[in-house]
């Protein structure tokens, strides 16, 4: 792939390719914005990590900012999320004066422009997504955005469901429909067929959802597994079973959320869909009663999740029957880049 050319900065500034040695200064970085922007830190450490020198370092190209005294300023990422999609992260320092801040933050949406052009020509493409965002409360960086040329196009909710020892032990799944964790294997590795029916679903389920770009398996996969949260107890299947034999109608993937200490606090749902042919008959719910009642019995005090606030699938009103609640909000933003 071709490397972005470097931004234009201030006489003493300089920016580099970061690794594991800026992962520190990157982290602090981002939870100083993260702070800022909504009143408290949403990435973890684990994260920055795997992000800038871990698993999940091979599809991300990043550039870290520096002023003259070597403090990190300014981090930007472009992530090669799936064919005609790249993901675009900005994070620039909270303390900088506005003019600064808006001159830095420009300059990092243009390095974005030219690393999403050389994903999109890697990729033999003519044309491709920039995908960013911001948090709801945070004016600024929708400021930055605009300027970079991108438009808002979604809202979601980030909502969190507290866990108690109420939730142990699952409820009655919808009629007809079993929850199930995946085969795994003497060596702990989950089957192959249910790796793929998984993946399958998710794609069925999810051709109706905004912006969704297909991703082939091993890319599935792998950006699964890049998480470090991921761990392969946290997938569940759910089928028909009052057929002739049982059907895989729906998926849900968590992740561990832990603390700074390492703790395992909380789980995080990455992923859960129902193909359409299925929907209405529970199936959504009896997954989520899965991945709550394992938090409960795992001791972990709540389960989090993204919701789409226009989903047409009435995800945002089953989650909140079932005692989810919204801590915040974030916002999605588009540009369409040709790579020529």
């Amino acid at each position: 792939m071709t490397e972005a050319a470097p931004p234009a900065l201030p006489a003493g500034w300089h920016a580099h390719a970061p690794g594991p040695d800026d992962v520190a200064d990157l982290d602090a970085l981002r939870a100083r914005h993260e702070v800022a922007a909504h009143g408290a830190r949403s990435a973890s450490a684990d994260a920055t990590l795997a992000e800038v020198a871990g698993d999940g370092a091979p599809t991300r190209t990043h550039v870290v900012v520096r002023d003259a005294a070597g403090e990190a300023r300014g981090w930007a990422t472009a992530h090669d999320r799936a064919a005609g999609r790249v993901l675009v992260a900005v994070v620039v320092d909270p303390v900088l004066d506005d003019a600064t801040g808006d001159a830095l933050a420009a300059e990092l949406f243009a390095w974005a422009e030219r690393a999403g052009v050389a994903l999109a020509r890697s990729r033999g493409l003519a044309r491709t997504q920039l995908d960013s965002g911001a948090f709801d409360s945070d004016a600024r960086q929708q400021r930055w955005l605009a300027a970079a040329g991108y438009a808002r196009v979604r809202t979601w909710w980030q909502m969190r469901r507290p866990v108690g020892d109420d939730d142990r032990g699952l409820r009655p799944t919808g009629p007809g429909v079993r929850v199930r964790r995946l085969e795994r294997g003497a060596d702990g590795m989950p089957d192959a067929g249910d790796l793929v029916a998984a993946h399958a679903l998710l794609e069925e389920a999810f051709v109706d959802h905004f912006n969704h770009h297909e991703e082939t398996f091993d890319e599935f996969l792998a950006r699964l597994r890049a998480d470090p949260g991921h761990r392969w107890d946290h997938w569940w299947l759910a089928e028909l079973v009052d057929g002739a034999e049982p059907e895989p109608v729906g998926v849900l993937v968590a992740a561990e959320v832990t603390a700074d200490d390492g703790r395992a606090t909380g789980s995080y749902v990455e992923y859960l869909g129902v193909r359409q042919s299925a929907r209405g008959r529970g199936v959504a719910r009896s997954l989520v009663d899965a991945v709550v009642t394992d938090a409960a019995e795992r001791g972990r005090g709540h389960v989090g999740l993204e919701v789409d606030a226009d989903s047409p699938t009435g995800a945002t009103d089953l989650y909140v029957s079932l005692g989810f609640a919204t801590r915040y909000v974030t916002q999605s933003w588009h540009r369409y880049v040709d790579a020529d």
